[in-house]
């Protein structure tokens, strides 16, 4: 009796305990409530998208995320996902043979659903939460913590889950991409099963090294970066990683059946022409959207973007028509892509003019990439992804070293960048793209040997790529008479 009397106690005792002691704690002091200068100070930074006004407590005074800003990056996400679907099947779907039209389309959808529940799993927090200077950690995956809130690592306006999504549409288009260079040839499981390794092994950490906030080629945002790499909207990250990794590719796969003894023309240069202006509209949600903000920066890379397309189409055409004789469709839309791709990293960086002698150069060493060097070496990049987006964005690459300018991004002020600009810039964009050259190339084909083992095979059979992947594959006929 005497023991459950002294247990009594105990337990009374220590259950007063807390309740006294919680009392004793003073309530938490009342926020006070915002003057009409604090107000003000964050409307003006919402405006200017600069980092939200304080209260002294480092606490902003606005809730949520910039709703223009927020609508403006939801529209950029729907066009960059416009690029992809339709824009570049259309594209690519037009400039294969009739056979295998719908086969291109269906690999660009299904690498439009795994890459996208693949970002969901961990490819958003791979490349965007904090880790090491090559790859993110962990803390994002199954979309945890990722919300309305801004994550203000990369914008403090945009909801981070519209930020998730557009960077997600990124991730979709690129490894798309490199179906133009194993086109009509390659099988649809190994296409799948490449592409999420090669997320895996080559886009995430190339991704975080270039625009994650502490990534070790990031040159605006980290620091302690010994490469200080800009890149505005994936010149190294998309069309550098694609590009080479499709010429890889291609090299493995092999080259089609009968080519170089037959003719494979482009069966539709309609959907061509409709899929390159798809891409051209599109291609502005991919450049000014990479502001982040409907700002100032966002208006000069849509005027970067919109110059360099043109100059681009126009001289490819020029270049056709006095090498052949005569001036193509396909010209002119390889042309305008090339533009895009080449002013990509550039973009936010450039005035106009320089977006011109851009687009310019474009038009010449792309053009002389798919004509000659193609022709001299024989390797089938069946729809020029190689000779437009590795040599273009490679080009591109170099020349936002050359051409950056503060005038056209006032963030190219910064202390830690501005000393390098019309100086040694160039050369630190020359290193981070021989380094992301190297890592696409090798990385490429590390992961075709592993997917030919698991799979017994990259390509399709002789009887099924002299019958079509449309019906071999798909079951199914893609073209429409």
């Amino acid at each position: 009796m005497r023991k459950i009397l002294v247990l009594g106690c105990l337990l009374v005792a220590f259950g007063w305990l807390p309740v006294r002691l919680h009392a004793a704690v003073p309530p938490p002091a009342k926020m006070p409530q915002p003057t009409l200068d604090q107000r003000l100070a964050d409307i003006e930074a919402y405006i200017n998208n600069v980092p939200r006004a304080t209260d002294g407590r480092a606490v902003s005074r606005i809730a949520g995320p910039g709703p223009a800003h927020n609508g403006w990056m939801m529209t950029c996400s729907a066009l960059v996902l416009f690029m992809t679907l339709p824009g570049l099947a259309l594209f690519y779907g037009g400039l294969v043979r009739r056979k295998n039209v719908l086969s291109v389309l269906a690999q660009c959808l299904g690498i439009a659903g795994v890459v996208t529940i693949f970002w969901w799993l961990c490819g958003y927090s791979l490349t965007f939460s904090h880790g090491s200077g090559l790859l993110g950690n962990l803390d994002f995956a199954f979309f945890s913590g990722v919300d309305a809130a801004p994550n203000a690592d990369y914008s403090p306006w945009i909801s981070q889950n519209v930020f998730c999504m557009y960077q997600l549409m990124f991730a979709i288009i690129t490894p798309a991409l490199i179906v133009g260079a194993i086109a009509e040839r390659m099988r649809y499981p190994a296409v799948l099963l490449f592409v999420v390794l090669w997320m895996l092994v080559i886009y995430f950490p190339v991704a975080h090294m270039v625009w994650g906030v502490d990534g070790v080629l990031n040159g605006l945002e980290n620091d302690h970066a010994r490469i200080r790499a800009l890149d505005f909207a994936g010149g190294i990250v998309v069309h550098m990683t694609s590009g080479w990794s499709a010429l890889a590719l291609c090299l493995l796969v092999g080259r089609r059946l009968g080519h170089g003894r037959e003719q494979m023309p482009p069966h539709s240069m309609v959907l061509c022409m409709v899929g390159t202006g798809m891409l051209w509209v599109g291609w502005y949600g991919f450049n000014a959207g990479s502001a982040l903000a409907a700002d100032t920066i966002a208006a000069n890379a849509f005027v970067a973007t919109t110059l360099a397309a043109a100059v681009g189409c126009s001289t490819w055409g020029l270049m056709e028509y006095c090498t052949r004789g005569r001036l193509s469709v396909l010209g002119l839309c390889s042309g305008a892509v090339a533009g895009l791709a080449t002013i990509t990293p550039a973009s936010g960086f450039v005035t106009p003019n320089a977006a011109v002698l851009i687009g310019l150069l474009a038009g010449v060493l792309p053009f002389l990439a798919c004509n000659l060097l193609k022709a001299r070496f024989g390797y089938d990049d069946a729809l020029d992804t190689f000779g437009v987006h590795a040599v273009g964005g490679t080009l591109g690459v170099i020349l936002t070293g050359l051409l950056a300018s503060p005038k056209a991004n006032a963030n190219l002020a910064a202390a830690r960048i501005q000393p390098l600009i019309g100086h040694t810039l160039w050369l630190h964009q020359l290193a981070a793209a021989a380094i992301v050259l190297v890592l696409s190339v090798v990385g490429t084909v590390l992961l075709a040997h592993l997917v030919h083992a698991i799979l017994r095979g990259l390509r399709v059979s002789e009887e099924v790529e002299t019958l079509g992947l449309d019906l071999a594959e798909h079951g199914e006929e893609g073209y429409i008479e």
